[in-house]
């Protein structure tokens, strides 16, 4: 393990003798900081806390006063302020191996996944030999989707800690985690039998037994960890998974119920309790737990499946239709938005980048986007179209061009530019040049659905209805926006059940957007849909 930062603050300074406290207060910052490091091998952290804001509130950009502080917070259990502390000492040395750790791991602490993947990758890279930066790293890049980087990583530690069990495990449960649950579950047996009390092996363990399909042996590690930690909410969930998978209805509508009494909004106890009682045919309790469900999460795809199953064995066959077809039509949206979107780990390095264009390192980001998400090197032109889309995400609008015109000059076939830039001419009303754009992407790549679909905010725009509902439509379409046009424009051609359906499409996929529903609750007013606004409600507050 790493050594404590007290004592690598220590030997740099292993000259120092001791002094008399009686003396005269030292003069120059490095006595100050001289006397604050020998209270602090004293003991005397109070002090030596102390002598450190003076000196700090005197020369604020003082690293070394900056890390010692932090470990003497850290020390003391005063992690907030340790992590404060540890924060400025690095935004004055963005390159101090110690600091890029420490804060590293307060970021992976605190929820920062990308941060934390950020800070810890450029801590191996300055010190390629500590294995536990590539073990944090590798959880750091797994809680961040990025499951390919965390094997990387997790493979760069195994190299130098190869007798360690708990790299092992880790090993082990990023190979479950990334589809190889054979190998996954070989290598997390090995840690077990080295030692089997690590920190949640057994529900490791059960967790690569249910990928594998030996529901026997995951119901058996199911039941160790939940003896060794019976609030668990993970385990809970394997528990219930296992009976699920098993058809053990009764038992897993159990471990959901105390899932629900642990956090009453979990999503995915919700729709399992719901699925529980429809199969054990509580259909109304069914009906109740899955709108319960729906009021918070209404772009669930599967609760609307089950919704549907409810209200046909209750005999309600307008409404089992009504939720039929809105789950056939989230289906398709979700095919097509998962293509369009990438993997979750295309996301996360999306999210990396919109950080590196933030705060101005562009070409932190193009490096970034060069490769996708397995490593593979990209075209050419994609990279800068993809910084691109970012700038004008973020506003950015002449650079966003600039990025844009650059993608192309270097690959006029990248799909992508030629979209944004009739997106910035949609922005000012200059239909003819968007409708240019788009089209012309279209005819590069038929299936770029963003394509489609501004060109079809182009038809609305001109009021070609028929020509705006079809490239609509076809686009598969999960934004609010394109799918409150479709709303208007199916009403435009007399079609209330097609405009009735997108309404409530729209009003799921738009339910933290507050301008957006009250969008929709003035169009469905403007054409007397009263009875929709009712229901849109109902299901926003049951």
């Amino acid at each position: 393990m790493k050594v404590p930062l007290t004592a690598l603050i220590a030997a740099a300074f292993s000259t120092v003798s001791a002094v008399a406290w009686t003396q005269p207060p030292p003069s120059t910052p490095q006595a100050q900081f001289r006397q604050a490091l020998e209270l602090s091998q004293h003991g005397e952290t109070d002090k030596a806390l102390d002598a450190l804001n003076k000196l700090l509130g005197a020369h604020p950009n003082y690293v070394s006063a900056w890390k010692l502080k932090g470990s003497l917070l850290d020390d003391a259990g005063r992690q907030n302020q340790a992590a404060e502390a540890y924060l400025k000492g690095l935004n004055l040395a963005p390159s101090d191996p110690d600091l890029l750790y420490k804060v590293g791991l307060y970021q992976l602490v605190a929820g920062d996944r990308v941060r934390a993947a950020e800070l810890l990758g450029h801590y191996v890279h300055l010190q390629p030999r500590d294995g536990d930066g590539w073990f944090y790293l590798a959880q750091a890049y797994h809680l961040a989707n990025r499951d390919d980087r965390a094997l990387s990583a997790i493979r760069a530690c195994l190299k130098l800690k190869t007798s360690d069990p708990a790299v092992w495990q880790k090993y082990g449960e990023l190979l479950v985690s990334s589809g190889d649950g054979e190998n996954g579950f070989a290598w997390l047996q090995k840690a077990y039998h080295a030692n089997p009390r690590l920190p949640r092996i057994d529900y490791d363990l059960g967790v690569a037994s249910l990928d594998r399909m030996d529901f026997k042996s995951a119901e058996q590690f199911a039941q160790t960890a939940a003896a060794a930690h019976p609030g668990d909410i993970n385990v809970l969930h394997l528990q219930a998974s296992v009976d699920v998978k098993l058809s053990r209805w009764l038992e897993a509508l159990a471990a959901y119920q105390k899932i629900l009494d642990l956090n009453s909004t979990d999503s995915d106890a919700l729709l399992g309790f719901g699925r529980c009682q429809l199969e054990l045919k509580q259909f109304r309790n069914a009906i109740d737990a899955l709108k319960r469900l729906l009021s918070a999460d209404p772009a669930n795809i599967l609760a609307h499946y089950y919704l549907s199953r409810a209200y046909s064995a209750v005999g309600d066959t307008a409404e089992a239709g009504h939720q039929a077809e809105l789950h056939q039509k989230m289906v398709e949206q979700s095919s097509f938005a998962s293509s369009a979107l990438g993997s979750e780990q295309d996301r996360a390095v999306w999210s990396q980048a919109r950080k590196m264009v933030q705060d101005g390192h562009e070409e932190q980001a193009l490096t970034l986007f060069r490769h996708d998400a397995k490593g593979a090197s990209v075209s050419p032109g994609q990279s800068y179209f993809l910084v691109g889309a970012l700038d004008l995400y973020l506003g950015k609008q002449s650079d966003g061009l600039r990025n844009l015109h650059r993608a192309l000059e270097l690959d006029p076939k990248v799909r992508g530019p030629r979209t944004y830039l009739g997106i910035v001419d949609l922005q000012t009303n200059k239909l003819d040049d968007a409708e240019k754009e788009f089209t012309a992407e279209i005819a590069n790549d038929p299936n770029y659905q963003v394509a489609v679909a501004e060109l079809g905010v182009v038809r609305y725009r001109q009021e070609r209805w028929a020509e705006a509902a079809d490239q609509l439509s076809r686009s598969h379409t999960r934004s609010p926006a394109l799918l409150l046009s479709l709303c208007d424009t199916y009403f435009h051609l007399g079609k209330v059940k097609e405009a009735d359906l997108t309404a409530e499409l729209a009003a799921a996929y738009a339910r933290d957007d507050p301008a957006t529903i009250d969008s929709l609750a003035a169009l469905l007013t403007r054409n007397g849909q009263t009875e929709m606004i009712q229901r849109l409600s109902t299901t926003a507050h049951p």
